[in-house]
């Protein structure tokens, strides 16, 4: 059998993710032809080519891109065991949620105000992501519970339960051919140049790359591209911009999720507390009876 150590595939996925050895070895603390070595050895152990090199460029072979993919689920669930076994233990375990900066619907007070009336409840805190690693974040075990959005958010590998269904608005500038529809089908928007969404691969953006939904909004009022997005992301909407239904576009989900391995009492008290929740809730109850803390913040889609 042949076998890889996770220190290996670490290697080989910084090496993957970068396509650069000095950055990955840079991202590892480790010297650069050390790291080049290690390649050579996994290489040399699977019997096949990872990476092709040349002086001024790296990039990986088939079978390097089916590594990269299945090497990186293998890191994260070593990750989430190592996590899992320690907080198995740990009884005063505080559950962590994450989500994309406003991408709650409304929600989240009302949410955590109904989970800390609970007897058993925890503290929680909130975690915000980047555009492309809220489902990261579960897998891994950094973050317990989360809020996503279907169908942009990747649901592998994880339980879910619906709490919110809205329609899909295309936000355009004031003086733009369609800002006077009162709705507009998906075909109405051929042609319209929409973004490149910063660490989210695939897609039908042709525009200029966005990191955030502020920037997308900026991006809009400048006339560079439009956008199409569940309604909650962008209203109010900034002077100068207006929302049009996409009446044929699918229904925006707002989706709880947690890693479908999961099964700790915990986390199904905190599932129950947001079912309860209806969606006419939003933005009903203040921040300031969730029992919340705000761990960490980062831009997201």
């Amino acid at each position: 059998m042949v076998e890889l150590e996770t220190r290996e595939l670490e290697y080989f996925v910084a090496v993957a993710d970068e396509l650069h050895f000095g950055r990955a070895a840079a991202r590892l603390s480790i010297a650069q032809p050390a790291l080049s070595k290690a390649i050579r050895r996994i290489e040399t152990r699977l019997g096949v080519p990872l990476f092709l090199r040349s002086s001024r460029h790296v990039e990986l072979t088939p079978a390097g891109e089916a590594l990269q993919e299945h090497g990186r689920h293998a890191l994260n669930a070593v990750a989430a065991a190592v996590r899992s076994a320690r907080r198995a233990v740990d009884t005063e375990a505080h559950l962590r949620l994450v989500l994309k900066p406003g991408g709650d619907a409304g929600l989240l007070s009302a949410i955590l105000a109904e989970y800390a009336n609970q007897p058993d409840a925890r503290r929680v805190d909130v975690l915000f992501s980047g555009p492309a690693d809220r489902t990261d974040f579960l897998l891994d075990g950094r973050a317990d519970v989360g809020l996503l959005f279907v169908p942009f958010d990747d649901l592998a590998g994880l339980d879910h339960e619906t709490l919110h269904a809205e329609e899909r608005v295309a936000i355009v500038p004031s003086a733009h051919r369609l800002a006077g529809f009162a709705a507009v089908r998906m075909a109405d928007l051929e042609g319209e140049t929409l973004p490149r969404w910063k660490g989210v691969p695939g897609g039908d953006g042709t525009g200029p790359e966005v990191a955030d939904v502020v920037q997308l909004l900026q991006m809009i009022k400048v006339g560079r591209m439009i956008g199409v997005l569940p309604r909650s992301l962008v209203e109010p909407l900034p002077p100068g911009l207006v929302g049009v239904p996409v009446s044929d576009a699918p229904l925006s989900r707002l989706v709880l999720a947690w890693n479908e391995q999961d099964r700790r009492p915990l986390l199904a008290s905190f599932v129950a507390a947001a079912l309860r929740v209806p969606p006419g809730m939003a933005g009903m109850v203040g921040a300031d009876a969730s029992g919340a803390s705000l761990a960490s913040g980062q831009g997201g889609i």
